[in-house]
C-alpha cells in the first residue's frame, strides 16, 4: 500500500562539486529561483525577458538581436540551432576532439545532414589550417564546433575560423556550454553565426536553460524554413529552402516570434529558470566579464600547480586546456573510482571520471562558476592528497597546498 510517509521533504546532502559540471549554484541564483511566479505575458515578465536579452548580449559580446534562452538543458540549445538551421542533405563539417564533437555529429545526422568529420587524438585541438583544408575538401554549408570539450578539458581556438568560414560561404556555429563565462568568447569579433551555452558550469547556475545567440545571417536562414504545422506560421521561401523543421518546440523561428515584440504564443516560459539565467548574467557582469575570466584562469592555474606539486601528471596539451577544467592522469597504484568514492563519502567532494578512450585513465577536476574560489581549490587538493596517501600513493605531505598557495601569493603581489 502506498504510504506518503516514505517520502520525506527533499533535503540533499552538502556536496562540493569540483567535477566538470554541474557545480554548486551561486546562492544568489538560488534565491532568484525562489521568487514567486508571474504570468508569462505580465509586463514585468516580458520586461525580465527583454533584460535577459540585453544581459546575454554583453556576455556573448554581440550586437545580435536574437540573443535569448531555449528552455531546457544546454543540449536543448544545440538541438534548437541545428534543427532550425540544417536542411536535409546539407553538408556539415564537425572537427571532433572529444565526446561532444561526436554529439554534434549525432544530432546533425538526426537532422538528416550529410556529416563529415576530421579528428585529432583526445588531448589535442585543431589548427585553423586543418579546418580550412577540410572546408575546401568538403565544401560544407555549416561548420559545427565545440569550443570547450569537458571530456578532454581542451579549448578549441576559434579566433581565425570566422574569417575562414566567410571566405568559403560557410555558417559558423559553436557549442560553448563548458567554456562560456570562464574563457574568452567574442561572438561578433570572431564571426560566429550561432552560439549555444548552459548555466551549470562557468555561469554558476543550475542546468535547465540554454542561452543562445544568432547572427542576422543565421536568422535569415532559419526564417526561410517552414513550420511543420501549416497555417500556424508560414514564411516566404526561396532557393529551395522549403524543407520543414521537424520540431515544434525547437523551431527557433517560432521561439523568436515568442521572444520578439509580437509575443506570439509558443510555449510557457520556464519562469524560475529565466530568473536564474538573469541572475547568473547579472552577477557576472557586476563582477566584470573579463575579471571573471581572469578569476577562472587563476584558480585553474593554482589547481594545475597543486596537482603537479602532488606528483600527479596532467592530461593533454596545457596550452589549450580550458581555464575551468583539468584532466589528471590516474596513478597506476590506485583505483580511480575508489578515490572518487572516498572523496565523496569522507570529504563530501565530487570530482569527475571520464569516458570513451579516457575511461578509467583520468579524473576531471573543475574550478568554475561559484566554485572558482581559493578555498574550493585548497580543500580539494588537501582532500585528494589525503585520500591518495591513504591508498598508498606517496607524495610530500602538504606539497600540493604549498604549490597552489605559491600561485596565489604571486598573484597578490
Amino acid at each position: 500500500m502506498f504510504d506518503i510517509q516514505h517520502f520525506s521533504q527533499i533535503n540533499p546532502p552538502h556536496r562540493l562539486l569540483m567535477g566538470p559540471g554541474p557545480i554548486n549554484a551561486d546562492p544568489r541564483v538560488l534565491r532568484a529561483m525562489a521568487s514567486q511566479l508571474i504570468g508569462q505575458y505580465d509586463p514585468v515578465m516580458t520586461g525580465y525577458m527583454n533584460e535577459v536579452m540585453v544581459l546575454y548580449r554583453e556576455l556573448f559580446r554581440t550586437q545580435n538581436r536574437w540573443t535569448m534562452l531555449v528552455d531546457g538543458t544546454s543540449r536543448s540549445g544545440i538541438e534548437a540551432i541545428l534543427l532550425s538551421a540544417i536542411r536535409p542533405g546539407d553538408k556539415v563539417l564537425v572537427p571532433v576532439f572529444g565526446r561532444f564533437g561526436h554529439l554534434l555529429c549525432e544530432i546533425a545526422r538526426r537532422c538528416r545532414a550529410e556529416v563529415h568529420t576530421i579528428e585529432v587524438p583526445w588531448g589535442e585541438v585543431f589548427t585553423p589550417d586543418q579546418i580550412e583544408d577540410a572546408i575546401k575538401t568538403v565544401k560544407p554549408r555549416l561548420l559545427l564546433t565545440v569550443q570547450g570539450d569537458t571530456s578532454t578539458t581542451m579549448l578549441q581556438p576559434l579566433e581565425e575560423l570566422g574569417d575562414i568560414c566567410r571566405r568559403h560561404g560557410v555558417l559558423f556555429y559553436t557549442d560553448a556550454t563548458a567554456s562560456f563565462g570562464g574563457n574568452k568568447l567574442e561572438t561578433d569579433a570572431w564571426g560566429l553565426d550561432a552560439v549555444s551555452a548552459g548555466l551549470q558550469k562557468c555561469l554558476g547556475g543550475p542546468s535547465g536553460s540554454s542561452p543562445i545567440t544568432l547572427s542576422a545571417q543565421m536568422e535569415e536562414v532559419i526564417r526561410r524554413r517552414k513550420c511543420v504545422e501549416e497555417g500556424i506560421r508560414t514564411t516566404a521561401h526561396q532557393d529551395g529552402d522549403d524543407e520543414m523543421i521537424y520540431s515544434n518546440y525547437f523551431d527557433l523561428g517560432m521561439v523568436m516570434d515568442y521572444w520578439g515584440p509580437e509575443r506570439l504564443n509558443h510555449h510557457t516560459e520556464a519562469t524560475s529558470m529565466l530568473f536564474a539565467a538573469r541572475e547568473c548574467a547579472r552577477i557576472i557582469l557586476e563582477e566584470g566579464l573579463d575579471v571573471g575570466i581572469a578569476r577562472h584562469e587563476l584558480h585553474g592555474r593554482a589547481l594545475v600547480a597543486g596537482i603537479q606539486g602532488m606528483g600527479l601528471e596532467t592530461f593533454g596539451n596545457l596550452q589549450h586546456k580550458m581555464n575551468n577544467v583539468l584532466g589528471v592522469a590516474i596513478p597506476s597504484a590506485v583505483h580511480g573510482e575508489e578515490v572518487r568514492k572516498m572523496l565523496l563519502e569522507d570529504f563530501h567532494i565530487e570530482i569527475g571520471t571520464s569516458f570513451g578512450p579516457l575511461q578509467g585513465k583520468i579524473w576531471r577536476i573543475g574550478t568554475m562558476g561559484y566554485n572558482a574560489r581559493k578555498d574550493c581549490v585548497l580543500q580539494t587538493l588537501t582532500a585528494l592528497e589525503a585520500v591518495l596517501n591513504r591508498l598508498g600513493f606517496k607524495s610530500t605531505q602538504g606539497a600540493a597546498m604549498q604549490a597552489a598557495w605559491d600561485v596565489y601569493a604571486q598573484e597578490s603581489r
